[in-house]
């Protein structure tokens, strides 16, 4: 009995448990899915090893003996212990792992003013750390990436050009307002968690955007237990607004939600100058327009994230944003015959808009291996609306050479729209291998009604335009698979990919008066297109690599150029719709190169575009006159081009010479070329511009930090109007306060010198017209913001990555 009691021993090796806890040295806080390896002394192989848990706690058995263990997570320094022995269970205790400074997938530069993630497809900017946008809104944010610019209108371009697709934590949503731009004017700066610019998307992502993606990272904290941070924010002009982030993560949920209240002046004005050479009652008009626009806003975005297990999550979230905005606009109209001011006409149009965008989605995420977080399967639901009701009211009166009624419109636009969205994903490692497909449905159903009804100067009653009031739906169903397979074979690395999508666009016009029209506006299109895309990067060195991209991309006709019914902006400026408008397609190519010093980085890259039956908006004279005062009347309306070839070459520099002063420099410069013509007039043209950004961020005494942002950009050029350069700055300070650093006041001055203005000069055959906007004036915001459970640092670095897509 005695030898079969030590037949365990004499058979079986004992094994002793080795423990320990992974964290972030820098934050303090536990890392999930940190890789633990024992290997052996004699030829280095992996004995045994394991991953943290969500506590960054790990447990592994070892027999006794001497071992080299290393302590792995992505983005971060590996940590060695060589030479270790174990003869007894043994708890190593908290093991601190530092960010690593470079990798060779992903290289990371951290700044005070940004931090700059390369990737092989993508450039994610971290811009919650920007300072001249805190208290600003989303379109602020967007100002300050390097390749995007943001017009005095707020219409967003990548890389100079304005057909960039907009995604929310990687989705379509009704938070960009289903391609309407508009909204990210009204949400807050401090939502953000960081900004992808996808230049070159890989095939996972949707093939809508001639110039590509940007990719809007909502927050969405992790960290253990409850904390968070309150805001708040005063400007002038009128820029009040207070907001809250709230987490609370524990073993099994993390319940995270962001909430902000907004109550914004923004002023403009602009004016135009418009001389005539064919039909008028008058040779020039002269406009001069003041914009005051008020508007209170209301976000809320909330979820839950469930662990089902260790391997396996489901979240389900909500958004919603309502809107309640004023704007009111005043027009002096001056009328001029041979020369001599013939009238004087006073337009003041008031317009309210009520605005209301709900979000619902549910997340699914299951992960197959434990020693690869890689390999995982994701699956989206997502349901979007949103309901805008604007309606307006335009008064006209002439003041020289006497008082009187000129026209008094009464306008009542209503929008509803709704989208569900399907999507799955799933990614399978193979050894340095990745292979992936995926899913994807994007269905969206839009009702747009827009009444008009016209004071008869006559009788005084208001009567109905049967010519502009109509009812418009519109139905875009996109639906896509997609399957991309990426490699590293020694410094080679690709991504080899290919999308299929079908595009079905239906509209149905509904004249007031249908008999008024001798066609049919209906439209139902159907369109299938196949996606390529190819990713390389060769490794010249640790820190130099070459790339190069190839894509396919489509550029879908949104409502809003289809509609042949659109809203007025004046009586005698006119935007419509062409429901004969089709998609254009474009192949485009990009070759980067980058190079990272010890205190300089160094990123470049040339671009080449050729897009067939491209989009241009072209100014025409429709022939009519005013009813009331006889004056033309301009419309404008988007075409079908054949051809557009678009180049051009950017870089961007980060220097960082020493601790107090960290700079970053971005130059793009871009040149086009269209060809074609419409109703026998060709609207041929080359254009050629740049623009060019300054960052710098300098720590002042007293460790108070100051951040100037300058921007340029040059003069423009299309078949009928040239643009002026503009220029502006942007200046922000900030101090941190109390003995943790938790309480932080800034202080910023957007457009210094007031002088973030639009001048143009249009030729068209019949009239030629000067004109200067400026959408909003100078604005100084204060913002104090309080964190509580959480240091100032971000804490979502590195191996947080819930919408990283097409990695490899």
């Amino acid at each position: 009995m005695i030898i079969l009691a030590f037949l365990p021993v004499v058979g079986f090796a004992q094994k002793y448990e080795l423990s320990g806890k992974v964290i972030d040295k820098t934050m303090d806080y536990p890392l999930e899915y940190a890789s633990i390896s024992a290997k052996s002394m004699e030829d280095g192989a992996i004995v045994n090893g394991g991953v943290t848990n969500r506590k960054g706690e790990f447990s592994i058995m070892l027999e006794k003996g001497t071992y080299n263990l290393e302590i792995e997570y992505i983005s971060f320094e590996v940590r060695e212990i060589n030479n270790f022995t174990i003869t007894e269970d043994t708890d190593l205790g908290i093991i601190q792992l530092g960010a690593k400074a470079d990798s060779l997938d992903e290289v990371t530069v951290v700044a005070e003013t940004t931090q700059v993630e390369v990737r092989l497809d993508k450039k994610i900017y971290n811009v919650g750390k920007d300072l001249t946008t805190s208290g600003g809104t989303v379109s602020d944010a967007l100002g300050n990436v390097p390749s995007v610019t943001v017009d005095i209108d707020g219409a967003i371009s990548l890389r100079g050009n304005s057909n960039v697709r907009i995604l929310i934590n990687g989705k379509p949503s009704s938070i960009a307002g289903f391609g309407d731009q508009d909204v990210f004017q009204q949400l807050p700066a401090n939502a953000i968690e960081s900004v992808e610019v996808i230049t070159s998307p890989s095939a996972r992502y949707d093939a809508e955007g001639t110039a590509g993606i940007i990719n809007i990272i909502l927050k969405r904290e992790k960290t253990l237990g409850f904390n968070g941070s309150i805001r708040g924010t005063l400007g002038d002009p009128k820029n009040s607004g207070a907001f809250a982030d709230l987490n609370l993560r524990t073993d099994n949920f993390n319940v995270f939600t962001s909430l902000g209240f907004t109550d914004r002046v923004s002023p403009g004005n602009s004016f135009s100058d418009v001389r005539y050479t064919g039909n008028s009652n008058f040779d020039r008009i002269i406009e001069n327009r003041e914009f005051d626009r008020t508007g209170q806003n209301f976000n809320l975005n909330a979820g839950v994230e469930y662990f089902i297990d260790d391997m396996s999550s489901i979240t389900a979230s909500f958004f919603t944003r309502l809107g309640d905005d004023r704007d009111v606009s005043t027009n002096i109209n001056r009328r001029f015959d041979d020369g001599v001011e013939n009238s004087t006409t006073e337009r003041i149009e008031e317009e309210l808009e009520e605005d209301e965008r709900y979000q619902y989605a549910l997340n699914y995420e299951k992960r197959f291996d434990k020693d690869n977080r890689d390999h995982k399967l994701t699956a989206d639901l997502q349901y979007s609306n949103s309901d805008e009701t604007k309606t307006a009211i335009i008064n006209e009166n002439q003041t020289i050479p006497v008082d009187s009624l000129v026209a008094f419109q009464d306008n009542l636009e209503t929008e509803f729209e709704e989208g569900f969205l399907i999507q799955a994903d799933y990614v399978l490692p193979i050894g340095d291998a990745q292979f992936e497909a995926g899913f994807r449905g994007d269905y969206e159903d839009q009702t747009q009604g827009f009444l008009v009804q016209r004071r008869n100067l006559e009788t005084g009653e208001l009567v109905t335009d049967e010519f502009v009031s109509s009812d418009f739906n519109f139905t875009q169903n996109v639906t896509a698979v997609y399957t991309q397979f990426g490699d590293k074979m020694g410094k080679f690395s690709y991504l080899l990919g290919l999308r299929y999508e079908n595009t079905q666009l239906k509209g149905n016009t509904i004249p007031l008066v249908p008999e008024n029209f001798d066609r049919s506006f209906d439209f139902d299109k159907n369109f299938d297109g196949l996606f390529p895309t190819v990713n390389l990067v060769y490794e010249l060195g640790e820190d130099e690599n070459v790339t190069l991209g190839y894509n396919r991309r489509i550029n879908r006709p949104r409502s809003w150029y289809l509609n042949p019914f659109p809203s007025q902006s004046s009586r005698i400026n006119v935007f419509q719709g062409n429901p004969d408008l089709n998609p254009s397609f474009a192949n485009a190519f990009d070759l980067g190169y980058l190079k990272r010093w010890e205190k300089l980085t160094l990123t470049s890259s040339a671009y080449f575009q050729r897009e067939s039956d491209a989009f241009e908006r072209v100014e025409r004279d429709t022939g009519r006159l005013t009813e009331e005062d006889g004056i033309p009347i301009i419309e404008n309306i988007p075409i079908n081009l054949s051809t557009e070839e678009r180049y051009g070459a950017e870089v961007g520099v980060l220097y960082n010479p020493v601790k107090w002063l960290r700079t970053n420099l971005s130059f793009n410069y871009f040149k086009f070329k269209t060809e074609g013509s419409f109703e026998g007039i060709s609207y041929g043209a080359t254009n050629e511009s740049y623009f060019g950004r300054f960052s710098s961020n300098i720590i002042l005494p007293g460790k108070i930090q100051w951040q100037t942002n300058a921007f340029y950009r040059g003069p423009r050029q299309n078949a009928q109007t040239e643009t002026d350069p503009i220029a502006s700055v942007d200046l922000g300070f900030s101090k941190d306060f109390l003995k943790e650093e938790n309480l932080t006041v800034s202080l910023n001055i957007r457009d210094l010198f007031n002088s973030r203005k639009r001048d143009q000069f249009t030729v068209t055959e019949n009239f030629t017209s000067t004109t200067s906007s400026q959408w909003r004036v100078r604005q100084i915001t204060a913002t104090v913001v309080y964190r509580f459970n959480q240091q100032k640092k971000d804490q979502r670095r590195g191996g947080d990555e819930d919408y990283d897509e097409g990695e490899f």
